[in-house]
């Protein structure tokens, strides 16, 4: 009792402290699209559910030629052609993948469709039914591939088209998105946790986060540079063992070959 008695009043209160609520929509939503975005590149790094063992230069080379025809015709019949075999090619695909290729392209279509539609009231009407089963169709072909080929497949193919430089900054860079994209999914996290009652000062906080992402990346890309210099990298890119045409790309080459064809008897009816 006597050491109770020599103890300041202060000190022998309960402490009841009850912080104000503060909404963190901001964090909680921000953390919510890094986790969404980093489960997709994560994905694709590993590779997608729906593997096509078609070589990844056929398959690329077929892609953009078919965007590419599509964009070059006038007809309404190579059109049609055109999305018959996409939604031929779709339908073997599971559910899954059809309606992530139509969450994609059906909005796309559905903008194009009412950036046209003053031309429709001066009655260029099928010139607003084509741009828009144009822009459709090439944003599901586009989709198609990016959906059911590993991001080392889609690298593989570009390194046809691409330069090898261009091929290692874009792969650099996917791989450091990915860890800066952790990176700050652990700072809005901390922040969330650190954050007792009110907070006025939200600008603040998040240019700290923003300020440490920054800096923090600036130090990983020194060290990448330091580790490339010991690995004496001259900034050539070697292309890698390139596979081989099988059988089964006969199979895209052939449509390739028959889509030529439409296009040109298309073209000249």
């Amino acid at each position: 009792m006597a050491a109770r008695a020599m103890l300041p009043q202060w000190l022998l209160r309960d402490e009841q402290y009850f912080p104000e609520r503060d909404r963190d929509i901001f964090i909680d939503r921000s953390i919510r699209t890094l986790l969404t975005l980093l489960s997709r590149l994560r994905q694709r790094e590993g590779g997608s559910e729906e593997k096509v063992r078609v070589n990844p230069g056929v398959r690329l080379g077929s892609t953009l030629l078919l965007i590419l025809l599509l964009s070059l015709s006038r007809d309404f019949l190579f059109v049609a052609y055109a999305g018959a075999l996409l939604l031929a090619i779709l339908s073997v695909y599971r559910a899954e993948l059809i309606l992530r290729v139509l969450k994609t392209s059906l909005p796309i279509a559905t903008f194009t469709l009412f950036v046209m539609l003053p031309s429709a009231l001066w009655g260029n009407t099928s010139g607003l039914i084509m741009i828009t089963l144009k822009v459709f169709f090439s944003v599901v072909a586009v989709k198609m591939f990016v959906s059911t080929a590993e991001w080392g497949s889609i690298l593989g193919g570009l390194r046809i088209f691409m330069p090898r430089l261009f091929i290692l900054v874009l792969d650099v860079t996917t791989r450091y998105l990915v860890l800066l994209g952790e990176l700050s999914v652990s700072l809005l996290v901390a922040l969330k946790l650190r954050s007792v009652g009110r907070n006025s000062r939200k600008q603040s906080s998040l240019a700290g986060v923003t300020g440490t992402l920054f800096l923090r990346s600036r130090q990983m890309a020194e060290e990448m540079y330091a580790a490339m210099e010991c690995r004496c990298f001259t900034g050539s890119y070697p292309r890698g063992s390139t596979a081989k045409i099988s059988a089964v790309d006969l199979v895209p080459l052939g449509v390739g070959a028959l889509t030529v064809a439409v296009f040109a008897w298309t073209g000249m009816r």
